[in-house]
């Protein structure tokens, strides 16, 4: 009986030692984890790679002996290149001419624009270090959204245009509504030849469930303080005078965004070209939504004769929940998009 006794007075000391240990764990891995949900801001060196991947292409299709001379060359230079470098360090040569650099910034939007936390960060963290002769290039891909989140997307691009740090705007396959809206603040838009460019539009789409539920008994009481607090509703009975009241919102709305777009590019036909309709790259170029067709990476590689070219991304460090329903609303976003592009134009 007293080594049972003994026996289960260990087993809880074992038991106590191995939960305060496991308490200690999830305390050190939440502290971790919340550090990291402050974000962490990353820098590329997009040159580096580039002159990396022309070495080893070089190397690749040289022969055997070719290959061993070259690596015992290539070993020699970097080591020579660490020794001057560390060198320089040592005689303090730190203040050496300033090599312009090409700050580069990726904005693929959804149609909360949600992106735009990450954006606001990357810019800032840019203008912080930025010099006269750099410049920004942002790879832009969005079909739009509401309107409030790219408005704010592109106060952000505005921020960069205001400090005279020329900016460039590359689309390889859509920059339309919401997405054209930031790309009109840039000093020049480039992009692919079948982009999808404009859609200076505003659209809206509400169901209305009323004659169902009143064929179910169903009534829908709705109380609103002022007479358009509510035009048009979900359940209740819209009226013609919400339903006109909420096109001159949309009327109004779409006015906003023609203002805006004409006052970026003042040369623009915004009558013409803003009537709701996209264009693919080539035909955008002749109405003067763009500036140059090319793609992204072709216009990066222009870029890196006699500069730096660097990739800044804000990484937001998410819990596992909303990992999970993040991906769900990107899947939603692909959706609505699908559905859209069905609507809108064929296929390819």
């Amino acid at each position: 009986m007293e080594l049972l006794s003994q026996y289960g007075l260990f087993l809880a000391k074992i038991v106590t030692l191995v939960v305060a240990i496991a308490i200690i764990a999830v305390l050190i891995v939440n502290l971790k984890q919340r550090k990291r949900q402050r974000g962490e801001l990353t820098v590329t060196n997009l040159s580096e790679q580039y002159k990396e991947m022309q070495e080893n292409m070089a190397a690749a299709i040289l022969d055997e002996h070719q290959q061993k001379l070259w690596h015992k060359t290539h070993k020699k230079k970097l080591k020579q290149e660490a020794k001057a470098a560390k060198a320089k360090a040592k005689l303090g040569e730190s203040n050496a001419p300033h090599k312009p650099r090409v700050w580069v910034l990726d904005f693929k939007g959804s149609m909360d624009a949600h992106e735009v936390n990450a954006l606001r960060e990357e810019i800032t963290a840019v203008l912080a270090v930025v010099k006269p002769q750099d410049q920004v290039v942002v790879r832009l891909e969005s079909p739009g959204g509401v309107v409030h989140g790219y408005g704010l997307a592109a106060s952000q691009l505005q921020r960069i245009r205001e400090r005279n740090v020329p900016l460039t705007v590359a689309v390889d396959k859509v920059a339309a509504s919401g997405g054209y809206m930031m790309a009109c603040v840039a000093d020049k838009i480039v992009s692919a030849p079948f982009a999808i460019i404009g859609s200076i539009g505003v659209v809206a789409q509400v169901p209305n469930f009323n004659r169902f539920l009143k064929n179910k008994d169903i009534d829908i009481e709705l109380h609103t303080a002022g007479q358009y607090k509510r035009t048009l509703t979900l359940l209740g009975e819209n009226t013609e005078e919400g339903r006109q009241k909420f096109r001159e919102d949309l009327n109004e709305t779409h006015l906003l965004f023609k203002d805006f777009v004409k006052q970026m590019r003042p040369t623009l036909d915004i009558d013409q070209v803003a009537t709701g309709e996209h264009w693919y790259g080539t035909q955008a170029l002749h109405n003067g939504l763009i500036d140059a067709i090319s793609t992204s990476d072709e216009l990066l590689l222009g870029l890196m004769d006699g500069r730096d070219v660097l990739n800044v991304r804000y990484l937001q460090r998410k819990k596992l929940l909303d990992r999970v329903t993040g991906s769900a609303a990107e899947s939603a976003d692909r959706l609505l998009l699908r559905w859209w592009q069905r609507g809108q134009k064929p296929l390819m």
